[in-house]
């Protein structure tokens, strides 16, 4: 019902703008038409009617958008609701079987070991919610220190394996050619919540079956970037910009429901930009998988040579 709502309002506003475009084109060419022998005062309904449609499409182009808006935080309020109502019922629910039926020794681990994984499902959805409200308002001066990625990412992969029962060979991390050790500069728990979240998405989003490889590399001499490919879903070349934006998901005909608020690869986005990188998503279509890649400044002795070398072009 909603969903044909947001439609209908779309095709309103798209509609009114058309036709006022076309009734300002009318009623202009008209009264040229009408006065065709007063140059001046048609060069001034020439400007007045430019203004007049400058006007019209600009106020189209905000409305269509402000509903565009509007549908992804309806859609964010629901997936938030789901996500912390979901496990504090649950909780609720075990807690009530564990006061009625006390049951024996290995019935009540099983159910407080289901317990704890619904707790830290509700933890991991509030801290990612109070994350993008920090990032996004918080002014960015902070110490930040000097971090080897490649054991980053290994203890991201370790936490990500343990949090969604995989196997280690599900997720692989690629040795460093000659055994380099690669450097940033950068905010360690932001660049643990940029890692995990991308790492979180290549699995929430490969339904069939968890296969993903994490490689890090170097380029341009001057930026580290950490590759993240799976084997999953796959995204359809106009999706892969606006995964970005804040409260966005990507549609999907799978028929499991993926889950998620689609806050995760916005901090993404804003970590990256904080630390003078960026981040962009590959996929050559639905069912061929994802690659995203987190590109950072490289660090060296004292200087990030990614940013001194943006700065030195600019």
């Amino acid at each position: 019902m909603n969903l044909t709502r947001r439609r209908g309002a779309n095709a309103f506003f798209i509609t009114l703008g058309v036709c006022l475009t076309v009734l300002a084109v009318v009623l202009n060419i008209t009264w040229i038409h009408n006065n065709s022998r007063r140059l001046a005062i048609d060069l001034l309904g020439v400007v007045l009617f430019s203004i007049l449609i400058a006007g019209v499409v600009i106020n189209t182009v905000f409305l269509v958008r402000e509903v565009h808006r509007n549908e992804r935080q309806d859609s964010f309020l629901k997936a938030v609701t789901h996500e912390l109502k979901t496990p504090i019922a649950s909780i609720r629910l075990y807690l009530e079987t564990l006061q009625r039926h006390p049951g024996d020794e290995q019935q009540r681990q099983r159910f407080y070991a289901i317990m704890r994984e619904d707790s830290d499902r509700l933890l991991a959805t509030v801290e990612t919610i109070l994350k993008a409200g920090e990032l996004g308002q918080r002014q960015r001066v902070q110490q930040r220190a000097r971090i080897e990625l490649h054991p980053l990412v290994a203890d991201c992969i370790a936490t990500v394996l343990i949090r969604h029962h995989l196997q280690p060979e599900d997720i692989t991390l690629a040795d460093i050619p000659g055994s380099v050790r690669l450097f940033v500069l950068g905010n360690l728990e932001d660049l643990r919540t940029a890692i995990l979240n991308l790492l979180d998405n290549a699995v929430k989003y490969s339904p069939n079956g968890v296969h993903i490889t994490c490689r890090l590399g170097i380029e341009r001499y001057t930026w580290v970037v950490l590759s993240i490919t799976d084997t999953g879903l796959g995204l359809v070349p106009r999706e892969l910009k606006r995964i970005f934006k804040r409260f966005y998901r990507a549609p999907s005909n799978d028929p499991v429901k993926i889950k998620g608020t689609g806050l995760g690869l916005f901090l993404v986005r804003t970590i990256a930009r904080q630390h003078g990188g960026t981040v962009r998503a590959i996929s050559e279509g639905p069912g061929k998988g994802s690659t995203f890649q987190l590109t950072l400044p490289l660090f060296i002795g004292n200087t990030s040579v990614g940013q001194s070398s943006k700065a030195s072009h600019a």
